[in-house]
């Protein structure tokens, strides 16, 4: 995708302060926590397109309004992924400005979680 360069600013910008964890590393969160969640952060048509089995939506246009009544805990593990791993980023900065201490980006998003076969619907 061609991303707009301010666009790319904020995102590379946001990924200077969150975590970002590769598809086997987030394979592996998910199965040692089991109260880790995985989190789509794609727009609903994406969503309804095809996502992780395990994920929970939640799209970047209303995180901020219902993160906190979905996931009241702000110490709970929370993975966020989207298209490519750019949206996540802000979605993660967001979160942790938010005062959720443990947040990860999912470096490549779907597209490497497609490439990696996790398992989808």
């Amino acid at each position: 995708m061609d991303h707009s360069p301010g666009f790319l600013k904020l995102a590379n910008d946001a990924k200077t302060r969150v975590k970002e964890i590769s598809v086997a590393q987030a394979q592996a969160r998910l199965r040692s926590n089991p109260n880790a969640v995985l989190i789509d952060v794609r727009e609903d048509n994406e969503w309804n397109a095809g996502h992780a089995v395990e994920a929970r939506h939640l799209g970047k246009g209303i995180l901020e309004r219902d993160l906190e009544k979905m996931f009241p805990d702000a110490d709970a593990e929370l993975i966020m992924y989207c298209g490519g791993g750019f949206r996540s980023a802000l979605t993660c900065d967001v979160a942790q400005r938010m005062g959720y201490k443990n947040v990860f980006s999912l470096d490549g998003g779907y597209k490497a979680m497609v490439k990696a076969n996790w398992p989808m619907q």
